[in-house]
């Protein structure tokens, strides 16, 4: 897992996958099965299934009935290497990659996220405390994946 973030308000994290790039690009593809890897994620539906410019996905994250919701439309679509977001919930706004790159014995997939922080100085304040938290559970998340994917059928 290496973290390649620039910014305080952007998160990069590349995990090695044993998996050919087809194989990491369907896993990470895979929308509706995402909570299967992500802690604490449900998907809620797919505008387009999710494929191609255009097509969106609305996820939930948290604990039980206490969440946030994540929508996201694709402004970017490059199958088997990468697929680009906008977020566009009231809370989550920014926008994020998954790129998915060949490497020798499998492939890394990598989550990039630069966030639109609200609230000016206390947003900003308030990121700095929830970071380190939250990069603890995509990491987490992400060596899930990388075990998940390996097994996904491409």
């Amino acid at each position: 897992m290496r973290d390649t973030s620039t910014a305080p308000d952007e998160i990069r994290l590349e995990v090695d996958v044993a998996a050919p790039v087809e194989r990491t690009w369907a896993a990470a593809t895979d929308w509706d099965r995402q909570g299967e890897w992500m802690l604490g994620t449900r998907v809620r539906g797919t505008v387009q299934d999710g494929r191609g410019v255009g097509g969106g996905i609305r996820a939930v994250t948290g604990l039980g009935r206490l969440g946030v919701v994540d929508t996201m439309e694709i402004t970017g679509w490059s199958p088997p290497y990468a697929a680009y977001v906008r977020h566009t919930g009231r809370v989550v706004r920014g926008t994020g990659a998954f790129e998915v790159r060949e490497r020798p014995g499998g492939s890394t997939f990598v989550w990039s996220e630069r966030l639109d922080l609200p609230l000016g100085a206390v947003g900003r304040l308030g990121w700095r405390l929830v970071r380190p938290a939250f990069l603890w559970a995509l990491r987490r998340s992400l060596r899930s994946f990388a075990a998940w994917a390996e097994h996904h059928p491409a």
